[in-house]
C-alpha cells in the first residue's frame, strides 16, 4: 500500500498549481487508502500503475489511477481500465465510471481515446463553475 500511495503522489504532484481546488491526494492516507471503500489495485514491483475501484450504483468507478513517468506508453492505462472492466462485469456492473478536472486536457483526451465519453460536469463545493468531467464507457 505505501507504494500505491507513493505512486499516487508522485504522478499526481504536477497538478499542483493547475487544478483548483487541490487533488484529493493530500488528504489520502495509508489507513484511508487501505480502509476506503473500493479495492486498491497495482501491478509491477515496484508498483508502475494502480487505481481505486468503486462499486457505484449500476457502475464501477475508476480513481487515483496512475501510470509510472518511466512505465508511460506501455498500455498500463489500458491494462489497469480492462481490469476494471472485468472487475465490473464480475460485479455484474454495465458500465465503467471516472472524473478528471476541467484543466487536466491530456486526461481528457486520453479517456476519449479508451472509448469514454463526457456524461456532466460538476463544481466542488464553494465553486461557480465546472470543475469536474465525468466520463462513462459502457460494457458488454
Amino acid at each position: 500500500m505505501a507504494e500505491v500511495l507513493g505512486l499516487i503522489r508522485v504522478e499526481f504532484a504536477y497538478m499542483d498549481g493547475v487544478i483548483d481546488p487541490p487533488s484529493s491526494m493530500h488528504q489520502l492516507t495509508l489507513e484511508l487508502l487501505a480502509a476506503g471503500p473500493g479495492e486498491v489495485w497495482a501491478t509491477g514491483m515496484p508498483v508502475v500503475a494502480c487505481a481505486v475501484l468503486t462499486s457505484k450504483p449500476g457502475a464501477l468507478y475508476i480513481g487515483k489511477l496512475a501510470v509510472a513517468q518511466a512505465a508511460r506508453g506501455r498500455g498500463m492505462a489500458r491494462a489497469m481500465i480492462a481490469l476494471a472492466e472485468r472487475r465490473a462485469l464480475e460485479m455484474g456492473l454495465d458500465r465503467l465510471e471516472l472524473q478528471t478536472r476541467v484543466e487536466l486536457v491530456a486526461n481528457q483526451a486520453t479517456f476519449a481515446a479508451m472509448g469514454f465519453t463526457e456524461t456532466g460536469r460538476t463544481a466542488h463545493p464553494g465553486f461557480d463553475r465546472p470543475t469536474t468531467i465525468t466520463y462513462r464507457r459502457a460494457l458488454g
